[in-house]
């Protein structure tokens, strides 16, 4: 509620934060501010808003598409990890160490580099001094990065919430205006309704103004039909009475297909990224059966007393145009 009310007594900073990110975007689009480009191929998965438009789902499609035929390293700024600078993970990286997504990219997908730098051109520069240096790197939530001249940007927006319908900060959700969409190549609308028409998707696209260079993707979550702890899994249906954990920007869409499937559980919901507490961890040792996030689930899951009973959900997307995107993106890293 506080939030919410210091949003509207905020409003008359709108007009100075959107001037202030319009004439930065424009002073790089002029080349005034450099951008630094790079001899490799580099995308970028952002947004336009604070979050919850489902970047880490995205990433982990693009590894899966392309790591069978590149080396591929991930470039995140590492949010909240109580590290500084470059981080490469290894064998001792923790979500604390290198922030929880990107700990998630290091714990699936063992043979890719996982590196975290708030400096993204420190953090590619250091890339490619390995021996074994990339031959792609996804930048995770760099969209606004512009230092970094990305060769393909991917700009995601949830569909319930388009960048189309919101404002600038500190007022809306948006981190910079409307118009710095037009650097993407790639519009994604994420999690949407399966079932979502083609008359809808027209609507949409002419609500977003999609230009003519860019392609527009519809997205969903399809979630799994089990959950998996560190040792073992259980179907979804077959689960008990349980206790549902997230600390993610919209819970909304899990919490809807769960109840959806007739499950019964109950609701402890925190904040994006949220940093479990010693009293929460106890408080969770209560419970019978817990079903988190799979971020969530690498922030809790090195606690002993939740070991037995701390389970995720895994979730990929799917893609209307799948092959029109995996062939944009093939035919751009060559």
């Amino acid at each position: 509620m506080l939030v919410k009310f210091l949003r509207v007594i905020l409003f008359p900073v709108v007009p100075i934060y959107y001037l202030l990110t319009w004439l930065r975007n424009w002073l790089y689009d002029k080349g005034i501010k450099s951008s630094k480009s790079y001899d490799i191929p580099i995308i970028c998965v952002g947004n336009l808003s604070t979050g919850g438009t489902g970047k880490t789902p995205m990433i982990e499609y693009l590894i899966r598409l392309l790591k069978d035929e590149k080396s591929i390293a991930t470039l995140s700024r590492g949010y909240k990890r109580i590290t500084e600078g470059y981080e490469l993970a290894d064998q001792s990286a923790t979500a604390d160490t290198i922030g929880d997504e990107p700990f998630q990219f290091f714990r699936k997908f063992k043979d890719i580099k996982v590196a975290v730098d708030g400096d993204r051109q420190n953090g590619i520069s250091q890339l490619l001094q390995l021996e074994e240096k990339p031959e792609v790197i996804l930048l995770d939530d760099a969209y606004q990065h512009r230092k970094v001249k990305a060769g393909f940007n991917i700009l995601l927006t949830a569909y319930y919430n388009l960048y189309s319908n919101d404002i600038v900060l500190p007022t809306g959700n948006l981190r910079e205006p409307r118009s710095g969409a037009k650097r993407a190549d790639v519009i994604v609308v994420t999690k949407c309704p399966e079932a979502i028409s083609e008359n809808e998707k027209a609507k949409i696209s002419k609500e977003l103004k999609v230009k003519p260079h860019q392609q527009l993707v519809f997205s969903s979550i399809r979630y799994a039909e089990k959950v998996i702890s560190t040792h073992s899994e259980m179907a979804l249906q077959s689960l008990p009475e349980f206790t549902l954990v997230t600390g993610i920007a919209n819970a909304k869409p899990l919490v809807d297909f769960l109840k959806n499937k007739g499950l019964k559980f109950n609701h402890l919901e925190f904040p994006d990224h949220y940093s479990f507490r010693v009293n929460d961890i106890e408080e969770l040792a209560k419970k019978e059966l817990i079903i988190t996030t799979e971020k969530d689930f690498v922030r809790l899951a090195d606690n002993e007393s939740l070991e037995s009973k701390l389970f995720y959900l895994p979730i990929e997307i799917t893609l209307d145009k799948k092959d029109l995107f995996d062939n944009a993106i093939r035919s751009f890293v060559g």
